[in-house]
């Protein structure tokens, strides 16, 4: 198959098939664009997503091999059943978006950087408030103590960043957010990319194609009003 690289217009939402992306570097499909909110919901719906650091043009990526964590196989370790049981955590939904997208950016920009910059920060935002961008905030007494954030358009929750400011809560979080998708029928979890520290919560690597098509075979799915409603959800880790 042809690789390409696609310039994308500012003025259409239009993106070529993924089977186009380079091999190298690999899954970079188009640069260009922008990140208008519709622009944003049509890439996750074909299985692309934004990626691009600070001063660079903004990238669109399809990698060749995609990390995923199937919900039933989410591995919960003794040491996350120790955390849960000593920080006696509580979870909310879509109840701190902006703190929890600005923590991820900190924690990564004081590490090694981040491609959360300000024009990412702002996408999401109002991402968040157009209905399709949600967190999942842990907090320890009374303090947010980690959490995550994704964006949702069908029957996958496709994760972006998590973060902790104690041991174990960023795991805490996907931990509950494995068990929310579940009560809701949910399909999986996309990781983009995978890392030892996926891996170790059940994380595994498919190829493009069968990533898409589990995506389409996701496509119809419609969550209930509820899911995504600001909330505190108790018992979730039962």
């Amino acid at each position: 198959m042809t690789q390409q690289l696609f310039h994308l217009s500012l003025t259409d939402y239009i993106f070529p098939p993924c089977h186009y992306a380079l091999k190298e570097p690999d899954g970079l499909l188009a640069i260009g664009g922008c990140l208008n909110t519709l622009r944003l919901k049509k890439a996750y719906q074909l299985g692309i997503f934004p990626w691009f650091n600070e001063r660079e043009p903004i990238m669109w990526w399809s990698p060749s091999e995609r990390g995923i964590i199937e919900l039933d196989d989410f591995h919960i370790g003794r040491t996350l059943r120790k955390a849960k049981n000593k920080l006696n955590p509580k979870v909310t939904i879509n109840k701190a978006f902006e703190q929890v997208i600005t923590q991820c950016r900190e924690q990564r920009l004081n590490d090694e950087g981040t491609w959360i910059n300000k024009n990412m920060l702002k996408a999401y935002c109002q991402a968040h408030q157009e209905g399709f961008a949600h967190s999942l905030e842990v907090w320890v007494d009374g303090e947010l103590a980690g959490g995550l954030y994704g964006i949702m358009v069908s029957g996958v929750f496709c994760g972006e960043s998590m973060f902790h400011s104690q041991p174990n809560t960023s795991k805490l979080a996907m931990w509950a957010l494995v068990n929310w998708l579940k009560k809701h029928n949910a399909h999986f979890i996309d990781c983009q990319l995978d890392n030892p520290y996926l891996s170790s919560m059940g994380a595994k690597v498919i190829p493009r194609d069968e990533f898409l098509t589990k995506l389409k075979e996701a496509s119809g799915y419609h969550p209930v009003q509820t899911m995504w409603q600001p909330q505190d959800i108790g018992a979730i880790y039962d």
